[in-house]
């Protein structure tokens, strides 16, 4: 399971955000159709790239001479289980205020 502290600080970027955003829609992209994500060079967007692999949240694959990217589902599938757990705390907190704020009508 990807440690979601480093996910989400890769994902704090607006550049690499953009990127994992862009794959999750488009899937498996080379490192020069990402080119457009925004306006950087190519070593830019080579650091940009790094920290997403570090973070666990991209794959690379080569082939021939392209570098081929596409988002790891393991790391999608940890930041949603962690994002439902605390969709149902709130789900439990709201439905706890409504039978309060019931009883106080009554």
């Amino acid at each position: 399971m990807p440690d979601l502290t480093t996910s989400f600080a890769a994902l704090g970027n607006t550049t690499r955000f953009a990127i994992v955003e862009r794959l999750l829609k488009e899937g498996e992209l080379a490192a020069g159709e990402l080119r457009d994500v925004e306006e950087i060079s190519p070593p830019a967007l080579s650091r940009h790239f790094k920290v997403l692999l570090e973070a666990g949240i991209l794959t690379q694959r080569i082939d021939k001479q392209r570098r081929m990217y596409s988002v790891r589902p393991e790391a999608v599938e940890a930041i949603s289980e962690w994002s439902m757990s605390y969709r149902k705390f709130w789900d439990g907190s709201f439905d706890r205020l409504a039978s309060a704020l019931k009883r106080e009508v009554r």
